[in-house]
């Protein structure tokens, strides 16, 4: 009982952080588009009436200004901004961090040198799981994630045998994590593979 409690709680926990922020971000985009409605109402007069286009017209604009705010977060000056921004507020949140820290691995930016694949051994078993640091004395912190919702799970300090990283992409962990492990195959494979002397060596 108490594991299905656990179970539900991270379960509950991790759709809770996916679909907050994509909740938020509709509300946003739609309040947006609304007031912007009064902005491009005049074009939107100018085309027939069957088509919707001040919605059209609107969800246009909010994506332009969308589009310059990323180009200007590109600039020093809207990096600078943009941490001041999330040490203030962002970080504040709950799990704001670790959902930070997905989507930028699962979009590719390696400005993080966090959430490094790899297969950790718990008790008797071995479970996917992403480096997040190394420490001094070379063990490591891991973060094991639930399935199917790999936002949520719990964290472990290990020491180096006992992880064992993986030379496959951050994507293809996930996918095994959210397909409730399959393809985790590979990952055992990826680490057999490493383990593997070189041909020819002594």
């Amino acid at each position: 009982m108490k594991h299905f409690r656990e179970f539900a709680l991270n379960t509950l926990v991790g759709g809770v952080l996916v679909m907050l922020p994509v909740y938020l971000a509709i509300l946003l985009l739609l309040k947006a588009m609304k007031s912007l409605g009064e902005l491009v109402r005049p074009l939107a007069r100018l085309l027939p009436a069957w088509f919707p286009a001040e919605r059209v017209a609107s969800f246009l604009l909010v994506l332009i200004v969308c589009f310059l705010v990323g180009l200007a977060l590109r600039t020093p000056t809207g990096q600078a901004v943009q941490v001041r921004f999330e040490n203030s507020l962002l970080q504040k949140i709950p799990g704001y961090s670790l959902f930070r820290s997905m989507t930028r691995q699962l979009a590719g930016e390696n400005r993080e040198m966090a959430w490094k694949p790899a297969l950790a051994e718990i008790e008797e078993a071995l479970v996917p799981a992403f480096i997040i640091e190394e420490l001094d004395d070379g063990s490591f912190t891991v973060f094991v994630p639930s399935a199917p919702t790999p936002v949520a799970g719990a964290i472990y300090i290990l020491s180096a045998e006992r992880v064992h990283p993986l030379n496959v992409p951050f994507t293809q962990t996930v996918m095994a994590l959210t397909h409730w492990g399959a393809g985790s195959k590979e990952l055992v494979a990826a680490m057999q593979e490493r383990r593997a002397p070189l041909v020819g060596t002594k």
